[in-house]
């Protein structure tokens, strides 16, 4: 008896076992992991990025190939905005057996663990990781949002031609890889316009500063180029408002959210930000999705908790729509939910998304040419529409 036992046992285990081996397609469901921050310093971002991938997957949650029908799940992981947790994040949506990835918000978590989806050969999209090095050196990443060098330069021209700024105070964050990329490439672009520039960086964990802010004043800066973490960020402009500095900031898509906006609402501080996506967007594919993201966020009060408890529209929202989008038409021109097909077809997939034309260049790197301006409406909390700007 317990010798039948001991068998019955053990074809359970196997049975287990063999249905594990199936993984993200066994029972016909396909895994789309979602690799992104819901903690540490870009936990907000992070969570508006899954927002806008998790609502794609409620507009088109199946698939059919050969005539068969998928389940398209998702597995998210928090990678907490950490480069050295990222790889153990993502290698649980290696375990989960995923077919294709999405994420980061954040450059350097991307990079973190690009080595772990490369060596399981997964294909990743990125949705607003903009450092180049995120595709540099590997056929298995790609991304859908504009790159630094292109946001540094539309910025360094936005500097000039709103403010006639002459001068640029440059503050990023030492080891953040986003973060000083960025700033370097606004440098780069703002010298090269005539400007002069005076840098400095902050360490991890800081939290005042006052006196970088002092700096910015004493030099007599024209305008102040910060692109940080939206945490550093909301600290940065409630010191500044204290100390009364009227200087503009300036800083890429890493702003555009609603902390910033919090941090600046009753505020008489003057805040433009680079981004992929404007709410105001009248074309047909913006405007629809607009409406109807914002109703499925007032329908789930959790998911309105995650947007900031508003229901304004993060212009990575819709890059995260747009970047659920496109693999499901990689799985698609696959035919088939297995990684190494998906990857191959992914360099030729173009999709019209609601952030634009999305194809791919010869590093994996989406087309983009020009880039939306926002500012801090400090009365409402809102974001105003400024501009769209290209590189001269």
């Amino acid at each position: 008896m317990k010798r039948a036992i001991t068998i019955i046992l053990t074809l359970c285990m196997v049975i287990m076992m063999l249905s594990g081996c199936g993984g993200g397609n066994a029972g016909n469901v396909i895994k789309i992991g979602v690799y992104e921050p819901s903690s540490g310093d870009n936990g907000a971002g992070g969570k508006q990025e899954v927002l806008g991938i998790e609502y794609a997957n409620s507009v088109l949650n199946s698939v059919e190939i050969g005539g068969k029908k998928y389940e398209l799940k998702l597995e998210i992981v928090d990678n907490e905005s950490s480069n050295d947790k990222g790889p153990s994040a993502a290698a649980k949506l290696v375990s989960a057996k995923c077919s294709i990835v999405l994420g980061s918000y954040g450059s350097g978590v991307s990079i973190a663990a690009s080595d772990v989806f490369g060596n399981a050969g997964i294909p990743v999209i990125g949705v607003s990781c903009t450092n180049p090095q995120v595709t540099e050196g590997n056929t298995h990443y790609f991304r859908i949002c504009y790159l630094d060098p292109f946001q540094g330069t539309v910025l360094a021209n936005f500097a000039v031609d709103e403010f006639k700024a002459k001068k640029a105070y440059i503050l990023t964050k030492l080891g953040d890889d986003y973060s000083v990329g960025l700033g370097n490439y606004f440098k780069v672009a703002f010298e090269s316009l005539g400007g002069t520039v005076v840098e400095e960086t902050f360490q991890e964990g800081n939290s005042d500063f006052t006196a970088y802010l002092t700096t910015a004043v004493n030099e007599k800066a024209d305008v102040i180029f910060a692109p940080t973490s939206t945490e550093a960020a909301s600290l940065i402009i409630g010191q500044a408002v204290s100390q009364g500095i009227k200087i503009p900031f300036l800083a890429g898509d890493t702003w555009d959210s609603s902390v910033i906006l919090d941090a600046a609402k009753g505020s008489d501080s003057k805040i433009f930000v680079s981004t992929f996506f404007d709410e105001g967007d009248d074309s047909a594919a913006g405007s629809k999705f607009v409406t109807d993201f914002k109703k499925w966020l007032n329908d789930n009060p959790e998911k309105l908790k995650n947007n900031g408890g508003n229901d304004i529209v993060a212009a990575v929202s819709a890059l995260g729509y747009d970047a659920y989008m496109v693999a499901v038409k990689a799985i698609e021109a696959a035919g088939s939910p297995d990684p190494k097909k998906i990857n191959e077809v992914l360099w030729g997939v173009t999709y019209s998304g609601v952030t634009g034309d999305i194809a791919f260049d010869d590093i994996g790197d989406a087309i983009r040419d020009v880039a939306y301006i926002k500012s801090a409406n400090n009365s409402d909390g809102s974001w105003n529409f400024v501009a769209i700007q290209s590189v001269k």
